[in-house]
């Protein structure tokens, strides 16, 4: 994209500049960086249309910043009430996931779980980490690399909405993919 392409080809000049210390060494660095970023773009574009077509329906929102997309996985479609087992509908979602990640297999793969506020931070925490490990897992298992993934836990940090209201709470209470391309 051109985003991409320009963040690239900056990224490239200044490489450029610092090893040739020229301008015609920037130049060539901006242009290969441009090449790349570019590539890099369109590689996400066409992840986030699969992404965007599987996961139709589903419950899950696709976003897009930059190079990164985020699948929002919203705790009622997930995991019940104070667990981190999947529910077994879920499944079906899961796997539409990991087909896409298989197929684009240049990407880093951030499985982060998110609660509520209720209850203790520590609970929270620990209930978090295990929702990600939980879906990192079954990720694994379904044949995406385990290299491409982390999982991490946040417990009631970064809420999305307020805790003051159980609507609020619910929309906190999530599971979030963050795919960002690795360089190529």
């Amino acid at each position: 994209t051109g985003t991409g392409a320009l963040a690239g080809g900056a990224l490239g000049a200044l490489a450029g500049l610092a090893v040739g210390g020229d301008a015609k060494g920037a130049a060539i660095g901006g242009a290969i960086g441009a090449i790349a970023g570019g590539g890099i773009g369109a590689y996400m574009d066409s992840q986030e249309r699969e992404f965007r077509q599987a996961l139709a329906g589903t419950g899950v929102s696709v976003v897009r910043n930059g190079d990164m997309l985020t699948l929002i996985m919203p705790g009622n479609v997930t995991f019940p009430t104070d667990e981190y087992t999947i529910l077994p509908n879920f499944y079906s979602t899961l796997n539409a996931v990991s087909t896409v990640l298989r197929k684009y297999d240049r990407t880093a793969v951030n499985v982060n779980g998110y609660t509520d506020s209720t209850g203790s931070v520590e609970y929270n925490q620990r209930l978090s980490q295990e929702r990600a490990n939980s879906v990192g897992n079954y990720l694994v298992q379904s044949g995406v690399g385990a290299n491409r993934i982390s999982a991490v836990g946040f417990g009631p940090s970064n809420p999305i909405a307020s805790n003051a209201t159980p609507e609020g709470r619910a929309q906190n209470r999530r599971v979030e993919i963050q795919i960002s391309a690795v360089r190529m």
